[in-house]
């Protein structure tokens, strides 16, 4: 199977070489890596280059930016970017620059896609550095495929319709797929290490953005208060709950656009209220 993986990346000097050395170390190599470079001020274009010197399947791009932050739009758009630069594949990913594979990562993932024709999302599971350990990184179920680590089907990315650029994207992927009938599947014992872990930097604002994007995902104000009730007690930040609920009222009182149709709304709306149910 062809893999093309696009890493966006930004300021990323500190990170970049320990993780395009796992990429490297792959038992099963992908036929391209494309790092794009976006608006970095350090050594990250620069360290990108040195790799593309030695291994022509790892290709280097610059994007020209604003220097603002903004969650989850910026790096997809960057993504995006970089996807229009890719050869033909049957596995695309879009993979932070802040983690390390370990070696098998991709030959035994490319197993389970050989295996399950249905499949259409796949993952390890993302860990950080907790003293001497590396311990899981708590704040999504071991179910969830992470944002820093998604490979895709080609046939589930298309229809889904690639990412959307903003927060939540990395969560509305998942509920399309599933949508599509499409399986997703974590392996637990592809360990991932997450270099920086997430949430570093986060505001307020950033918290409303999440409330925000489960406005356009259709959840409702039930729904998102209680995903907004689990996230706070897993990041065990009370404000998190409150900024993400003031996040959804100001996105329902300006009626932002919503990510998904009516149809796709319901089904999201059912799909998490049974995950809820089966764990009461």
């Amino acid at each position: 199977m062809r893999i093309s993986i696009v890493i966006p990346a930004h300021n990323e000097a500190s990170y970049l070489k320990d993780c395009l050395d796992s990429f490297v170390s792959q038992t099963y190599l992908p036929n391209e890596v494309i790092v794009v470079d976006d608006n970095s001020s350090d050594g990250t274009f620069k360290i990108a280059q040195s790799f593309a010197k030695q291994h022509d399947w790892i290709k280097v791009l610059q994007r020209k930016s604003i220097d603002e932050h903004i969650p989850g739009k910026k790096v997809v758009d960057t993504f995006n970017f970089g996807l229009k630069h890719t050869s033909e594949y049957d596995l695309i990913g879009k993979f932070d620059a802040d983690i390390v594979l370990p070696p098998n990562y991709f030959e035994l993932i490319v197993n389970q896609f050989q295996a399950n024709w249905k499949l259409g999302m796949c993952s390890g599971l993302l860990f950080i550095k907790k003293g001497e350990d590396w311990v899981y990184e708590n704040i999504a179920d071991k179910s969830h495929i992470r944002g820093p680590i998604k490979l895709y089907h080609r046939a589930c990315f298309n229809k889904i319709g690639g990412l959307r650029p903003g927060v939540g994207w990395d969560t509305m992927d998942t509920l399309l797929s599933k949508y599509h009938d499409f399986d997703t599947l974590t392996l637990p014992e592809l360990h991932v290490k997450h270099l920086r872990p997430t949430g570093h930097g986060y505001s307020s604002k950033n918290y409303q953005a999440k409330g925000m994007a489960m406005y356009k995902m259709r959840y409702g104000i039930v729904l998102t208060k209680i995903a907004a009730l689990k996230m706070a007690w897993q990041a065990k930040s009370p404000s998190l709950y409150i900024q993400a609920v003031l996040g959804y009222l100001k996105a329902f009182f300006q009626q932002q656009p919503k990510y998904v149709s009516k149809k796709e709304g319901k089904f999201i709306r059912s799909f998490r209220w049974k995950g809820i149910w089966s764990k009461l």
